[in-house]
């Protein structure tokens, strides 16, 4: 940095503090401020500042409910995608030999990711369903006697949704990580003795540790904050904090939809904030 002009460096991250200000900082603080409005049927937007919002969020059983039901939601996808993230991303980095194969199995991983969300969670009907494939084959085998009903539209079929939409969300950051760890390191474990797992266990995850912090802060927020999953598996059934507040916004109801979402981001910062004291995700940056 040449620090006779310290005003070039300002100059060179101005485009970027701009777009940071403008598509970020901007909407936020119109959100925040709309979550203090008050609102009615026939009046959408009432300029006043009231707290009224936030008490309906904090007092109101079913806000408990719904935020219980996400958060349930949220840990266990988080678990679920981190045993399989890092399962697949150990196999990738230590087992896969060749560069051009661990390409072609990452490609493999984004197929899912050539459609929409919809349709891929629409898919998941035709072999969830009472009469879809996997029913048929239990039935057919005589695994069970009828149908099972909680294959879909039920938590499960959320939390399923949920793990396949995000598990490679999970995947990438843990892989970077582990191909970063010098390969000297599994050697001199293994010339010291250590089994396979003691080797995974005190020298391969407390070096991905960056990897699965940045994994699991996309999957929290992305879980959070996600309502067509909830939408479509759920068949109306399942409650979650992102349905509450697309339906809040259907109804043109801004002001309790701002306020229910900036409870949420709180939320998610704290989650976020708690991965952070675990792990410096600035050595992934």
């Amino acid at each position: 940095m040449d620090r006779s002009r310290p005003w070039i460096t300002y100059l060179q991250a101005t485009p970027l503090s701009l777009v940071f200000l403008v598509f970020f900082v901007v909407p936020i603080a119109m959100v925040v401020v709309v979550s203090f409005f008050d609102y009615q049927a026939y009046d959408i937007l009432i300029p006043d500042f009231t707290f009224v919002n936030y008490e309906d969020v904090f007092t109101a059983n079913v806000t408990y409910q719904t935020y219980w039901i996400t958060l349930k939601f949220c840990l266990t996808v988080w678990a679920i995608t981190l045993a399989l993230g890092f399962t697949i991303a150990y196999f990738l980095a230590f087992h896969v030999r060749t560069v051009t194969m661990q390409i072609v199995l990452f490609l493999l991983c984004t197929i899912p990711f050539w459609t929409s969300i919809v349709i891929r969670m629409i898919a998941w009907i035709p072999l969830l369903g009472r009469n879809g494939l996997i029913n048929n084959a239990l039935v057919g085998t005589g695994i069970v006697h009828e149908p099972l009903e909680w294959l879909l539209f039920s938590e499960f079929a959320v939390i399923v949704g949920y793990v396949h939409l995000y598990t490679l969300f999970m995947i990438v950051p843990i892989f970077n990580s582990m191909m970063r760890i010098d390969r000297r390191l599994l050697e001199a474990a293994v010339d010291g003795g250590a089994t396979g797992w003691q080797t995974v266990r005190h020298v391969i995850i407390p070096l991905s540790k960056p990897g699965i912090a940045i994994g699991s802060i996309f999957v929290i927020a992305m879980v959070m904050g996600d309502f067509v999953t909830v939408n479509v598996l759920g068949g109306g059934q399942i409650a979650s904090i992102g349905k509450m507040i697309a339906t809040e916004l259907s109804y043109l109801q801004f002001p309790p939809a701002a306020a229910s979402a900036m409870v949420l981001m709180g939320l998610v910062i704290v989650l976020i904030a708690l991965l952070m004291r675990f792990a410096d995700v600035r050595k992934e940056l």
